[in-house]
């Protein structure tokens, strides 16, 4: 018999299954949450696995669109590679979990989540998370659990927790935290300029709902919790150390990291590696570990040096942000371009412009979201690093990056409505030493305002760091961390925002959780600094957006047509407009309510098109005046096509003012004239006169 445990959260009922399914895993719940419902579970590895210097933690959030009551869309009819949504949940439960299992653990261990039923109104993502946490802390898997999340929504001002689909689509704040029973473990957002303190406020509001979880989750552990099981330690022996600093004294290390030239300080790093293997070529045991023993006492030098001594490796004060520059239209013919550098960071993003109907669609389980107009791409290649590999295409973090400055970004984008266009822009990583997520961000926004987009104001991003010591008082924040400080710091915390407030956050911790005055002081030092970078750096290059797109960027004219004429301008298999884009060389979209767009380069044709249009949709009423091409000559007058599909006569005794005994002595096919419409004959025919359009 399985057991069964309830609670309230948010207005809804989450009911965790023990020992139900699943049961040779490790740990294993089906949690529920609403009508969603999502298998969680964790396993891990007999022995750890050889030759490796970290945990190796694997986490998958599988979607089965028959959760929606779908089927697969594309020819194989079943579920193929992760999707974008797919691998930034996985992220996001990654990313709290991580810092909570053993830092010397080598076993396999794998998190999975199975999304098996969606209520749009109960997020799977979130069921997903707090799953994931009681399958482990249940399991006999070393970890220091159990961990909540609660998601936080903004209002009318006022904060909603776990938001339901309809109040997501017109909340101004998407925000994501997870806890430890002391302290926040994981922040991340999307917000519409939110203040800072809102999002603080937001911030631990959530930690406070999710003290009720981890609560309802230790009575779990409490009843069904395994005991967790013995593991083979890969920590670095002290004699180990001790003999290090016997050969490199405190000092050595310390003047090896302490550069502001990456491959100068990785070049240190190896001479003082080669010095050790050579000491220890005897002891096969010793050499094993010495990446690792290497790896630490640089840590340990560089946390010494900043915590204690308030130095940082490329001797910048504490609050300092590296040298910048920014530049534009780097790129010659692409609709708009921009460079971002920051010390060794630079992102140099390109933005393309396209009609609406190049939005990306989406095929997933978010039955409100089937499409998206705004897209950011994020490239990372080996050289930016000064390394060589393969390119194999966008990884997990290529993809995360991604749709961070994403995120960033969306607040600001003018509305379809007032600029239809689709927007893609492409940050291309020319070199990296920290934090090029927040430099595409910088780069992008630049870029945008190139290519004529008009976004409501500046972004910019920042990234500020954490060094503890032994007590929650001794800690030292960041501003504007490089790659070695991420390494061997505690924390990289990425703010993006405007004058006006933040737009996204993204926390990654490698302790165990924070406080409310760190948190506090990194969102004051990335105000202050992200405001700097705006002012006096990105408004240099480029102050406001361009009031027009570029020459290479395509134009578009919007019409708006009455939709019980869409099929009049469409034709019978499409035969009228595509007759309108063979003539125009134009592109055009009609969506279901009438909207018309025309996209191309040149504006003749574009009016000419919007006139065909135009035409095909006004009904036919006497003393409108139109121009039409002779398509066909009759002995009793000529037939004039105002547009494809759109056809009048014009009667022989119409054609001029004098007598005309033949059509073809006036006109001849091909000919294009003014006519203007008599009205309705006997028939009840339309007919035209060329002889009486006023001169």
């Amino acid at each position: 018999m399985y057991k069964k445990y309830e609670m309230e959260l948010a207005g809804r009922t989450l009911r965790v299954d023990v020992d139900r399914v699943a049961k040779q895993a490790n740990g294993a719940v089906l949690m529920h949450y609403g009508d969603t419902t999502v298998l969680c579970t964790a396993t891990a590895s007999e022995k750890p696995r050889e030759g490796i210097d970290f945990f190796p933690l694997s986490v998958e959030y599988n979607e089965r669109m028959y959760s929606v009551g779908k089927i697969p869309g594309g020819f194989n009819k079943r579920e193929g590679k992760a999707s974008e949504n797919a691998i930034l949940t996985d992220r996001v439960i990654d990313r709290p979990m991580r810092p909570l299992f053993p830092k010397d653990y080598r076993n396999d261990v794998t998190l999975e989540n199975l999304v098996m039923s969606v209520d749009q109104d109960c997020s799977p993502e979130l069921t997903a998370m707090l799953g994931a946490s009681i399958a482990t802390s249940i399991s006999d898997i070393p970890f220091d659990g159990p961990i909540s999340t609660t998601q936080v929504g903004l209002i009318d001002g006022e904060f909603v927790f776990n938001p339901t689909a309809s109040q997501r689509e017109v909340s101004e704040l998407a925000l994501t935290v997870a806890s430890t029973k002391e302290k926040v473990i994981m922040i991340e957002a999307g917000a519409n300029e939110v203040p800072e303190d809102k999002m603080i406020e937001a911030i631990f509001a959530a930690h406070d709902l999710n003290q009720k979880v981890i609560a309802f989750f230790d009575t779990i552990v409490a009843e069904c919790g395994k005991p967790k099981h013995e593991y083979q330690s890969f920590a670095v022996p002290q004699e180990l150390f001790d003999a290090i600093q016997e050969i490199v004294t405190p000092a050595e290390m310390e003047e090896a990291v302490f550069t502001d030239d990456k491959q100068t300080r990785e070049e240190n790093i190896r001479v003082i590696t080669d010095k050790l293997a050579e000491a220890f070529a005897d002891n096969e045991e010793w050499l094993d570990k010495l990446g690792e023993a290497v790896y630490q006492y640089q840590k340990k030098t560089v946390r010494k040096m900043i915590l204690k001594d308030h130095k940082r490796p490329d001797g910048r004060a504490i609050d300092q942000i590296r040298p910048l520059a920014a530049e534009v239209d780097l790129i010659p013919r692409v609709h708009g371009s921009a460079m971002f550098t920051r010390g060794q960071t630079q992102i140099c993003t390109v933005t393309t412009l396209a009609p609406l109907s190049e939005a990306q669609r989406l095929d997933g389980l978010d039955e409100a979201e089937t499409s998206k107009r705004y897209m950011h791409h994020y490239n990372f290649p080996s050289y930016s690093v000064g390394e060589t590999k393969p390119s194999r295409g966008p990884g997990r973090r290529e993809i995360g990056h991604g749709a961070l400055a994403e995120r960033a970004l969306l607040p600001v984008l003018p509305s379809e409505a007032d600029f239809p266009y689709a927007i893609r822009t492409v940050s291309e990583t020319f070199e990296s030493n920290g934090s090029t997520s927040q430099a595409s961000v910088c780069a992008s926004s630049m870029s945008l305002m190139t290519a004529g987009v008009p976004i409501k104001a500046p972004v910019a991003g920042i990234s500020c760091g954490l060094v503890t010591g032994e007590t929650d008082d001794d800690y030292l924040v960041l501003t504007d961390i490089q790659g070695l400080e991420d390494f061997f710091g505690d924390m990289d915390f990425k703010v993006a925002g405007t004058h006006k407030g933040i737009t996204a956050i993204q926390m990654d911790i490698k302790i165990h959780g924070l406080t409310r005055p760190i948190i506090e002081e990194a969102v004051a030092a990335t105000r202050k600094a992200r405001l700097y970078i705006i002012d006096e750096v990105m408004n240099k290059a480029i102050a406001e957006p361009r009031p027009e797109v570029g020459p290479y960027a395509p134009k578009i004219i919007q019409m708006q047509i009455d939709p019980q004429k869409i099929g009049d301008v469409v034709g019978q298999r499409g035969k009228t407009i595509n007759a309108i884009i063979e003539q125009t060389g134009v592109k055009i979209d009609i969506e279901d309510d009438g909207s018309v767009s025309i996209c191309g380069t040149e504006k003749e044709s574009m009016d000419k098109a919007a006139k065909l249009i135009y035409t095909i949709v006004t009904d036919f009423e006497a003393g409108q005046v139109f121009e039409g091409k002779v398509v066909s000559i009759k002995d009793f007058g000529a037939f004039l096509e105002f547009a494809p599909g759109k056809e009048g006569l014009v009667h022989i005794s119409k054609i001029a003012k004098k007598r005309v005994n033949k059509v073809e002595d006036v006109l001849a096919l091909g000919d294009v004239v003014k006519a203007v419409c008599l009205g309705k004959d006997k028939m009840g025919r339309f007919s035209f006169s060329i002889r009486d359009v006023d001169e």
